[in-house]
């Protein structure tokens, strides 16, 4: 069933047929893809205004009742990793650092699932504030997103001038002791020309860097792939300033294509989602902050574990509801087929 709640698409859907799943405790799906990275949304609020992600007015409200709260965060965690083979989790929103239970979720995690690999995908606004409470918490490892160093470019792309907080939040989280912290920007005609300015910037600060091929999860619909500037663009841009030498994946299904940096060990990153689709080898199930299993982020087809949990379902019941949904994945988003639409809801409702 769809509906919408709060301007924001939802779909609401019961579990496939499911009769032909092998009966295994892994997510499975029938391209035999088995996810092993949980992301997870934590709220659709953001103290930013990404052009590429959000309207300008910001995404509506989600109602506080229908958001998970930090315990049941903590269970499915709990669930994904102790029964359906889940071994590492991200957190995302909107903006995850909008949760002033963001520690308390991460704490809850790692008492109940010590060494769990946790990481972090922000902004950075109010980084620099809570990195090392964060870090205290059991978060292992950081992604901070910024597109450009001109200041006038930033606050056009995020409809804020907040990139001196961006910045002081990366160096914070240096600071912090993270085991890894990296850069994530957006590949936009209007930040390409300093691209290679934000690499040399990032090699200075010590963080991996990297570039991420638009896609069209835009709230205003307006992404086009005419316009979108490709992986090759950006290697033809950086290779006039850097000697590039492609290396390895850091594993099959990592989405980063990696390039030593005039020789290493230093490299560049570039996720080229629509240009070179890694959705053959994808891992990811997704839980957006209502708490609906996402199988894939162009798909608007969701099966709600929140209704589940507060209805009494047991963590096996939780369990299969979640088998079911990542069984019945796509093979992959189709953004080459004639007949591609994007999905309903924007990246910042669902995570990354």
């Amino acid at each position: 069933m769809t509906s919408v709640d709060m301007g924001i698409p939802v779909v609401r859907h019961r579990a496939d047929d499911v009769s032909d799943r092998p009966d295994v405790p892994e997510l499975l799906d029938r391209f035999g893809r088995v996810a092993r990275d949980l992301r997870v949304s934590l709220t659709e609020k953001c103290s930013l205004r990404c052009t590429y992600c959000m309207p300008a007015e910001g995404l509506p409200e989600i109602p506080r009742a229908k958001l998970l709260t930090t315990d049941e965060i903590v269970r499915l965690v709990r669930v994904a990793t102790g029964r359906l083979g889940v071994h590492e989790v991200r957190f995302t929103g909107g903006e995850p650092l909008m949760r002033r239970d963001l520690e308390d979720i991460l704490a809850g995690c790692a008492r109940e699932t010590p060494g769990l690999p946790m990481a972090l995908t922000t902004n950075g606004v109010g980084l620099e504030h809570r990195a090392r409470a964060l870090a205290g918490a059991g978060l292992t490892r950081v992604n901070i997103s910024l597109d450009t160093l001109d200041r006038e470019h930033f606050a056009r792309l995020t409809r804020r001038d907040r990139l001196g907080s961006v910045l002081a939040g990366i160096r914070a989280a240096a600071a912090a002791g993270f085991a890894r912290i990296k850069v994530n920007a957006v590949l936009m005609p209007e930040t390409l020309a300093g691209a290679a300015d934000l690499l040399e910037w990032c090699l200075a600060e010590g963080v991996e860097l990297r570039f991420i091929e638009q896609m069209p999860l835009d709230a205003d619909h307006t992404w086009a792939r005419a316009r979108m500037v490709s992986a090759e663009a950006l290697l033809d841009v950086l290779g006039q300033r850097f000697t590039l030498t492609e290396t390895e994946r850091e594993d099959p299904s990592a989405p980063a294509e990696r390039w030593f940096v005039d020789g290493g060990p230093a490299t560049v990153g570039i996720i080229a989602s629509v240009t070179r689709s890694f959705c053959a080898d994808c891992d990811r199930t997704r839980l957006t902050a209502e708490g609906t299993v996402r199988s894939c982020l162009f798909s608007d087809r969701e099966t709600d574990l929140r209704a589940a949990l507060r209805g009494g379902a047991s963590d096996d019941e939780l369990a299969a509801l979640w088998r079911g949904a990542m069984w019945n994945k796509w093979a992959g988003h189709g953004m080459d087929a004639a007949d591609f639409a994007p999905p309903q809801r924007s990246m910042g409702a669902i995570g990354g």
